[in-house]
Parts: C-alpha cells; sequence; structure tokens
C-alpha cells in the first residue's frame, strides 16, 4: 500500500523538482530560438517544382534557337540552335514589336496605377466610411464580377467607335480602369488591416479625408497594393481579347502584335516562339526588379496582421 510521506523536508525537495521536470524537452522537439534547417527531401520538391515551372520558358527559347522544319521532326529539339538570334531579330522586324512594346507598357502601367488608386479609395470607403445604400453599392461592384466579359462587347466597341476611339490605346485603357475584383479585395483587406480607432484620431486631430488617405490608407494598404498592382499587371500584359477587337496590326500590343507571326499556309513556329519569348522578357525583367520589393511587402503585411 502506498503512503504519502508527511514530511516538510520531502514534500519541499518535490515541490523544486517539479519546475524541473516542467522544463524537460520532449524528445526530438527543436529547442526555443533554434533555427531550422531544410532536409534533402525539402530540396528535391524545391527541384522539382522549379524545373516544371521553368520547362516552358525554356522550351521556348530552345523553339527560338532552332528552325521551323528542325521543330517538326521527331523526336524534337532539348537543346539550344544556332538560329535565336536571327528568329529574334525577324520576329522583331515582322511583328512590329517596338511600337507594340511601347504601347502594351503604357497600356499595362496605366491600368495598373488606375487600378490600384481607384480600387484602395473605394476599398477603403467601403470598408471604413458610413453613406447611404453602401450595401447596395457594394453587392452592385460585386455583381458585375459575374458577367461574362462577351456580353459587352458589342455595346463597348460601339460606344469607342462614338467617340471615335477605335485603334487608339485609350480604348483598351479606360474599359479596365478600374476593376471590382480590385475594390472587393481592397475591401476585405482594409476591414481587416485599418483600425478604425486611426482613422478617428485623425480626424481629431484635423486632418481632411484626402490627408487620412494619403498618410493613413496607402501606407496600411501597401502590401495589398502590391499584390493587386503585380496581378493586375500580369493581366493587362497579357490581355488579348478585347485589344484585339479594339486595336489593330498598325498600333497593337504586344499579344496583338503576335498574331501577325501565325499567318502563312506554313507558319515558322520557330519565328512565332521567338516573338513569344520577346513578349515575355518585360515580364520577368518587372519581376527581377520588383519581386523583392513585392515580396518585402507582403512579408510586411503577414507579420503586422
Amino acid at each position: 500500500m502506498a503512503t504519502i510521506s508527511t514530511n516538510p523536508a520531502d514534500q519541499a525537495a518535490g515541490t523544486a523538482d517539479a519546475p524541473r521536470k516542467a522544463k524537460r524537452r520532449t524528445p526530438g522537439a527543436p529547442k526555443a530560438g533554434r533555427q531550422l534547417h531544410a532536409g534533402p527531401f525539402t530540396y528535391i520538391v524545391l527541384i522539382v517544382f522549379t524545373a516544371v515551372s521553368l520547362f516552358p520558358l525554356i522550351w521556348t527559347a530552345i523553339a527560338a534557337s532552332r528552325t521551323n522544319s528542325r521543330l517538326a521532326q521527331t523526336p524534337p529539339p532539348f537543346w539550344f540552335g544556332s538560329n535565336l538570334f536571327s528568329n529574334l531579330q525577324t520576329a522583331w522586324t515582322e511583328a512590329n514589336l517596338s511600337t507594340a512594346l511601347l504601347n502594351t507598357a503604357i497600356v499595362a502601367g496605366s491600368i495598373t496605377i488606375g487600378t490600384v488608386l481607384f480600387s484602395t479609395i473605394a476599398g477603403f470607403a467601403f470598408a471604413k466610411l458610413q453613406f447611404k445604400m453602401k450595401n447596395f453599392l457594394l453587392m452592385l461592384t460585386i455583381g458585375t464580377m459575374m458577367v461574362p466579359p462577351q456580353l459587352s462587347v458589342v455595346p463597348l466597341f460601339l460606344w469607342i467607335a462614338d467617340l471615335d476611339w477605335t485603334n487608339h490605346l485609350q480604348a483598351v485603357i479606360l474599359p479596365t480602369f478600374v476593376s471590382a475584383f480590385g475594390v472587393f479585395f481592397m475591401r476585405q483587406y482594409l476591414s481587416q488591416a485599418l483600425p478604425t480607432e486611426i482613422i478617428e484620431a485623425a480626424r481629431v486631430d484635423g486632418a481632411s479625408s484626402l490627408r487620412i488617405v494619403w498618410h493613413v490608407v496607402f501606407p496600411a494598404a501597401r502590401p495589398a497594393m502590391a499584390v493587386l498592382g503585380m496581378l493586375t499587371f500580369v493581366a493587362a500584359w497579357n490581355d488579348f481579347f478585347w485589344p484585339i477587337i479594339a486595336l489593330t496590326q498598325e498600333n497593337p500590343t504586344v499579344q496583338v502584335a503576335l498574331t501577325s507571326l501565325g499567318r502563312g499556309y506554313i507558319p515558322d513556329e520557330s519565328v512565332i516562339m521567338a516573338g513569344a519569348l520577346l513578349g515575355t522578357l518585360p515580364l520577368l525583367l518587372v519581376f527581377v526588379i520588383f519581386g523583392k520589393q513585392i515580396v518585402g511587402g507582403i512579408m510586411q503585411g503577414a507579420v503586422k496582421g
């Protein structure tokens, strides 16, 4: 039969040993403050996913460096050839890519700036301001996302034709200058990331609405603005459906200009791949230059959240 000791010394010793037992680390658990290291399996998975992600770009470069007859052979080539620069020069000349790249940069940059700016302001209004028919207008904005863009092509084209904007860049920029997705995205972010107390404190200090937006809303929304800007720029750069309707080969964007390379009885696939490579390189350059800032803004927002 177990006995319980009534000796005060034994009880004190047991009490002193309790914290030591509590501090014992579970076998296999990492120590507090210890930096975790990736194992071999992690590196294998990362290498596989990186190779799969880069394969389309590498294959485009390989195809652009070969001839059309070599691409038609079996098996296809899996290494670079000697015709890359000649195919790039042919694509640059035939597709008028100098004008197309400039036009696409103007279109994508304008749409990105407009979408990020106005979506942030509208998202702030829906998230933090009180006004009549607020919920109705928000639901109406979200409802426009459910309308297929194909349904608006005919009235939109008639509208730009009446304004004599056909084959002008504003015909591509203005219809997508603000997106319902951007408004909803910024509204959801600001409703959680921007405390109402900060806005009330700014109003007590005498700040106007414009100053609150510039000094309070924009700094708080910077991580979401970076993500929205990246998504909008990529979508605007790769947009094909509406530009092919509103523009011609005389004043094209990149996606419209590349359609001229596929014409003919036997399309030259190597030249088409060279044009696609030239149209992709500016996007890669943007990610290389601004990728660190975009990821830094996302991580900053995650830490603050």
